[in-house]
């Protein structure tokens, strides 16, 4: 049956945070013909100008058909969206109608805003999670996230993760060999190395985060290796509790959760891409016991190893 996806914008979106969605949707419809159905909609319907400038006609919300999965875009206007009683109302008042609510970027704002998240484990981008958290106390926000499902909820980290987060709703419908088809055909991850965390890009940022991209390298390819603070600090020529500060300050997450979301990222690499031993890949990425292993993953991908492994070997 074909799902009705629409992707909901305002002044001042993020142009890739919409067209990021649909392009992979579309290529979802060509992969799984009659898969989806696309539609861009707004409060007012019409025109609607992105931050950039350019424009996409939008339908009205009210003229809208059944409504299976809703995007909201993120942008530099979502400050004043989420202050609309219009915008609001209609997220409100259709989130039980929809069976997913999801969101790019900033786009949970509006969310939050609805009193959609309350409760709910959710991310964004991490320049604006920790506004999300002190605007709204009781929405659970995970910085350092790609993407998180909690029930009918989907948030995503920043602007090209929206990609990220369409590709996990198509694998959610079509299985993952369709949602691994759309990956190919974008020429992107389909998994980005880094697992599900903002933090290998942010490694990668300009300004201050760049001292510590020769780290991240030297972490990459030492990872069977103990890794403590104190080895750490020594490589970067800091004192410990002064490295254990500014490393967080930084990159937004401790060294230690640093360090496990690199060897996540090593460890499922590998987990899917060859027939290795479980065990031995334990080693190799520096858990040394598998059943630590088979922990991480379940906390971060939501199923052990052994289960993502027959999932892409079907």
């Amino acid at each position: 049956m074909t799902k009705n996806v629409a992707i909901f914008i305002y002044e001042d979106f993020q142009l890739l945070d919409a067209s990021g969605p649909i392009t992979a949707f579309e290529i979802a419809a060509r992969v799984e013909p009659g898969a989806y159905r696309l539609t861009v909609m707004s409060v007012q319907g019409g025109p609607v100008a992105s931050s950039s400038g350019v424009s996409i006609d939008t339908v009205a919300a009210s003229a809208s058909a059944f409504i299976d999965t809703l995007i909201v875009s993120g942008g530099n206007g979502s400050r004043a969206a989420m202050l609309c009683p219009d915008k609001i109302a209609f997220l409100h008042n259709g989130a039980a109608k929809f069976r997913r609510t999801c969101s790019v970027c900033s786009g949970a704002f509006l969310l939050a805003a609805a009193g959609l998240l309350d409760g709910k484990r959710v991310t964004t981008h991490w320049r604006r999670a920790e506004e999300l958290r002190q605007l709204f106390p009781r929405v659970r926000v995970e910085a350092d996230r790609i993407h998180i499902r909690d029930e009918n909820i989907w948030t995503s980290a920043g602007i090209s993760a929206g990609i990220d987060l369409a590709l996990a709703l198509i694998a959610d419908d079509l299985g993952e060999k369709a949602a691994r088809r759309v990956a190919q055909e974008m020429v992107v991850y389909y998994r980005r190395p880094g697992g599900q965390s903002q933090f290998s890009a942010l490694a990668d940022l300009g300004g201050d985060a760049t001292a510590f991209s020769p780290l991240f390298e030297w972490m990459r390819a030492n990872l069977a290796e103990p890794l403590t603070v104190d080895r750490l600090a020594e490589r970067m020529a800091m004192s410990s509790r002064n490295f254990s500060r500014t490393f967080s300050n930084v990159i937004g997450i401790s060294p230690a959760k640093a360090i496990e979301r690199l060897r996540l990222e090593a460890a499922r690499e590998r987990v899917e891409s060859s027939r290795e031993p479980i065990e031995r890949i334990a080693l190799a990425t520096g858990f040394r016991d598998p059943e630590r292993m088979r922990r991480a993953f379940v906390r971060h991908f939501g199923q052990p190893p052994q289960a993502i492994r027959r999932t892409i070997t079907r």
